[in-house]
C-alpha cells in the first residue's frame, strides 16, 4: 500500500488595524507557529485575523 504524504496545513495570520479592522500586513505559517503568534498578539492586544492559506492545486 502507497501512502500519499499530506502536506501541512499552512494559515494566513493577517494583523488588524487597531480603528478600522482592515489588514495591515499578513502572513502564511505553518499550523504548529500559529499557537505562538495567537499568545503573542493576545498580550499586547493585537487583533488577528486567521484563515487557512490558499493552497495552489495539485
Amino acid at each position: 500500500m502507497t501512502r500519499r504524504r499530506e502536506k501541512p496545513l499552512r494559515f494566513e495570520i493577517m494583523r488588524l488595524d487597531e480603528i478600522d479592522g482592515t489588514a495591515v500586513d499578513s502572513t502564511v505559517v505553518d499550523a504548529a507557529s500559529v499557537n505562538g503568534i495567537v499568545q503573542q498578539a493576545a498580550a499586547i492586544g493585537q487583533r488577528l485575523w486567521i484563515r487557512p492559506a490558499e493552497t495552489p492545486v495539485s
